[in-house]
C-alpha cells in the first residue's frame, strides 16, 4: 500500500524539521516548503494527500494558498490542516471560510497533532464526498430527492435544517462557522436565519434523537458533524 503524502509549508525551520522527522517515523512520505510561493507550486505539482499549512508565510500567506488550492479542481480535494500563532476568533473563522479542514494553534504537542493528521486522512476528501447520497451512523441524506432518514425512518426537516445537515455531513469533523452554514442555506431569509441559527441547530438535534450529539458545538467557531 502506498504511503500517504504530506506537504509541510512552514517557514520556521526547526518546527518543519521536527514535523518532518516525526511524520516520516509514522510512515508518511514528507515534502517541505519554507515559503508560500514554493509551497503552492509543490502542492500543485506533487498533489499531496494532506498539507500542514502555516498561516503566516513569506511570499504569499496560508489563506491565499488555501483559496487558490480550493479554486483549482485539481487540488480542491487536498486536505488542509492550518497552523497559526494567532488565537483570535476571526482567524479561525476566516481560515475555515478559506477551506481549511482543521485548525491548530501554536504552540502544540507533536503526538496530538499527528493524531489530528491521521484523523483527517481517514475522512473522505471533498471530491470523495460529492455523492448525492451520504450515509453516516444510520443517518442518510439524499440531496437529489431532498430526503433525510434516521435508521431508515424519514425525518421531517425544514429546508434550512436539511441544508445544514447536508453541509456538515459532507465533511465529518470539519468545523463550519455560522456564516458558512448561512451561505449554504441561502435562499432562506438570511437575516432571520442569522438571528436563529442556534435555534435551527437545537431543532435538528432534537429530530436526530439519540444521535443529536453528533452535531457538535465548536467553541468560538460554530458547528460540525462528529467524525466517528
Amino acid at each position: 500500500m502506498s504511503k500517504s503524502k504530506i506537504l509541510i509549508i512552514e517557514d520556521e525551520r526547526s518546527l518543519s524539521e521536527i514535523l518532518s522527522y516525526n511524520l516520516a517515523n509514522e510512515g508518511f512520505e514528507v515534502l517541505t516548503a519554507s515559503d508560500g510561493i514554493d509551497g503552492l507550486r509543490r502542492a500543485q505539482n506533487a498533489l499531496p494527500d494532506l498539507i500542514v499549512l502555516d498561516l503566516m508565510l513569506p511570499g504569499i500567506d496560508g489563506l491565499q494558498i488555501c483559496r487558490q488550492l480550493r479554486s483549482d479542481p485539481k487540488t480542491q480535494g487536498i486536505r488542509i490542516l492550518m497552523l497559526t500563532a494567532k488565537a483570535e476568533e476571526v482567524d479561525e473563522i476566516v481560515g475555515f471560510n478559506m477551506g481549511a479542514d482543521d485548525y491548530v494553534a501554536k504552540p502544540f504537542k507533536i503526538k496530538p497533532l499527528i493524531s489530528r493528521i491521521k484523523a483527517l486522512l481517514r475522512r473522505p476528501s471533498a471530491e470523495q464526498s460529492s455523492s448525492e447520497v451520504i450515509s453516516v451512523a444510520g443517518i442518510e441524506v439524499d440531496r437529489t430527492h431532498h430526503t433525510a432518514k434516521l435508521d431508515g425512518q424519514e425525518m421531517q426537516l425544514t429546508p434550512t435544517e436539511f441544508k445544514m445537515l447536508w453541509t456538515m455531513m459532507r465533511r465529518p469533523g470539519r468545523p463550519y462557522s455560522r456564516n458558512e452554514l448561512l451561505d449554504n442555506a441561502r435562499g432562506e431569509d438570511a437575516n432571520a436565519l442569522e438571528r436563529t441559527i442556534d435555534v435551527h441547530v437545537r431543532s435538528l438535534r432534537q429530530k436526530l434523537g439519540d444521535k443529536g450529539h453528533l452535531v457538535e458545538t465548536v467553541r468560538g467557531i460554530g458547528y460540525r458533524f462528529k467524525a466517528e
